[in-house]
């Protein structure tokens, strides 16, 4: 009998003191939070003088906002737009002239003619989806967290474009592209160049892009497809109709960047495929706390696991869909601070 409760008192580690494969992640431990309930349950015995009020499962995890995390991912999002648009005017000096290297071949080009006013619908379409994504994110509860979420992606996707877009310069894919005469080195041209395109938000509508070289991947691409892919993460799964809507925004808009012969089939691909996967990735490791402490989650391997950290280390549950008004009034300054005390202190008088 000894000898049986002995074995069945032990420590859950092995010989060797390491822990065994069925013990929890030591940065969410259940035991531990077992543990320190049991030492304020017991020290509160000792003083019978006290009020019990039950939390709900899940409510003690709070979220914390952190703007300035927020302000910091901001940052990172434009620093490698404008790294973008610096890249634009460097490469669109490498770009061979269209008479002399032809566009290539492109099967979508093949069937369909092009159609001069659909790349205009693809841009109204994207400002579109990012003013609703505005406010929504503006009455999202949680809006600092989703914030740093969505630039940081931003930011991550624009500076992989970067770099696809140096090391690999295309030609136009159309010959009724017409891209502004070449600076040879004129610095002075090219910041002015850089600060059009930065004054205009690098749309054509605004007349501000008239540099070539910036194909493989596509930036419009980028946009659509994540900002329809945060709209529907943020809002509530009964809204239907208004996931519906804005996936046909962002769809209508992405086909048209090919029915306007502004990118080849291609650049639309890949810039589809990496948002995608960068999004389901970030979201599957934030929305699961196990896969952030846990040894064979290999998506721990990628270079953003650092700062994904950094960004997420307080968000310890999936982020609520809930909604408010992104003023309150009265101030809380303005709030009786002992208005909700003042409930439990009557009752202890009593």
């Amino acid at each position: 009998m000894a000898s049986s409760d002995h074995q069945g008192n032990k420590d859950p580690t092995n010989t060797e003191g390491t822990p065994s494969p069925g013990t929890s992640c030591p940065v969410h431990s259940h035991a531990a939070e077992e543990a320190k309930r049991n030492g304020l349950r017991k020290a509160l015995v000792r003083h019978r003088d006290y009020v019990k009020i039950s939390v709900p499962e899940g409510k003690g995890k709070r979220l914390l906002s952190e703007w300035w995390k927020t302000f910091i991912a901001l940052f990172y999002a434009v620093l490698n737009l404008v790294l973008t648009t610096v890249m634009i005017t460097v490469v669109h000096e490498r770009v061979p002239p269209k008479e002399s290297s032809p566009p290539l071949p492109d099967k979508f080009f093949d069937y369909i003619d092009r159609v001069q006013w659909a790349f205009t619908v693809t841009e109204v379409n994207g400002m579109v989806l990012v003013s609703i994504w505005s406010i929504q994110l503006l009455f999202h509860r949680y809006k600092a967290i989703i914030a740093r979420r969505y630039f940081f992606i931003l930011g991550t996707l624009y500076m992989y474009r970067c770099i696809t877009m140096y090391v690999t310069t295309l030609p136009v894919p159309g010959m009724h592209m017409v891209c502004a005469p070449k600076l040879h080195g004129d610095s002075q041209a090219k910041l002015q160049r850089v600060l059009q395109l930065l004054s205009g938000g690098g749309l054509s509508i605004t007349g501000s892009h008239l540099l070539c070289g910036d194909f493989l991947y596509s930036g419009h691409t980028v946009i659509l497809t994540l900002t329809y892919l945060f709209l529907k993460e943020y809002s509530p799964r009964s809204f239907w109709w208004y996931h519906l809507l804005c996936w046909l925004t962002a769809a209508v808009g992405v086909v048209c960047i090919l029915v306007a012969h502004e990118h080849y089939s291609v650049d639309v691909v890949v810039a589809y495929f990496i948002t995608t996967r960068l999004f389901y990735w970030y979201h599957t490791m934030a929305n699961l706390q196990t896969l952030k402490c846990s040894p064979n989650n290999y998506l721990t391997h990628t270079w953003w696991n650092p700062v994904f950290n950094f960004f997420e280390r307080n968000v310890q549950t999936q982020v609520p869909c809930s909604f408010c008004w992104p003023i309150t009034w009265p101030p809380a300054c303005l709030k009786n601070p002992c208005k909700k005390y003042s409930m439990v202190q009557s009752g202890r008088e009593e």
